[in-house]
């Protein structure tokens, strides 16, 4: 009898060993998914984005015709966004999106003719909205990532974690640099 109680235990132990790993694993995947569709998300936007800026900038270039170097930098940044195959590649092609958008606002704001267009206007307003959206849905991401992360690196998850090849994901952080205002000079020389 107490053979069998014995091994009653130990199989039991084993059994509970079984479905911790199981739910380990199960739940682990469901975080993974999540973080893969938290990035689609921010992605989404990223499309909504380029698909305005083209938009706003056949709106303004026959005004600033000048500024072919902003126009030159947009491009090359979707461009370079399009064939980017990791986040963090798509990150570093995103920022330098951003910061040529910055350069062609700055630039907006010296041409008072360009506010008053309503094409510009509703693109620009357009444009803001995506921008919130973008940085509502980077949030969103970097949170999930944040509790996969978690979950991978506590004990004795850890062990596990690096079994089934699941590997800590990078944040969503700008590129170093993009904390600096663009500067435009307008002076003709």
């Amino acid at each position: 009898m107490k053979k069998n109680l014995g091994l009653i235990i130990v199989l039991g132990v084993i059994a509970l060993a079984v479905f911790w790993v199981i739910g380990f694993y199960n739940s682990t995947i469901t975080l993974s998914e999540e973080v893969d569709n938290g990035w689609a998300q921010v992605e989404t936007q990223y499309q909504r984005r380029f698909d305005l800026i083209p938009n706003l900038v056949n709106a303004v270039k026959g005004s600033m015709e000048q500024e072919q170097e902003i126009f030159g930098m947009i491009a090359e940044a979707r461009t370079r966004y399009a064939g980017a195959t990791t986040v963090d590649e798509k990150v570093g092609a995103a920022t330098q999106v951003e910061q040529g958008l910055g350069r062609l606002l700055l630039v907006m704001e010296n041409y008072p003719n360009l506010k008053s267009i309503d094409t510009v206007q509703n693109l620009m307003t357009q444009l803001e909205g995506t921008e919130n959206r973008i940085s509502v849905e980077r949030k969103r991401f970097n949170d999930k990532v944040k509790v996969f992360n978690v979950k991978i690196k506590r004990f004795p998850a850890n062990m596990l974690a690096g079994m089934f090849g699941f590997e800590i994901r990078n944040f969503f952080e700008a590129v170093e640099g993009s904390d600096v205002a663009p500067t435009v000079d307008l002076s003709t020389e």
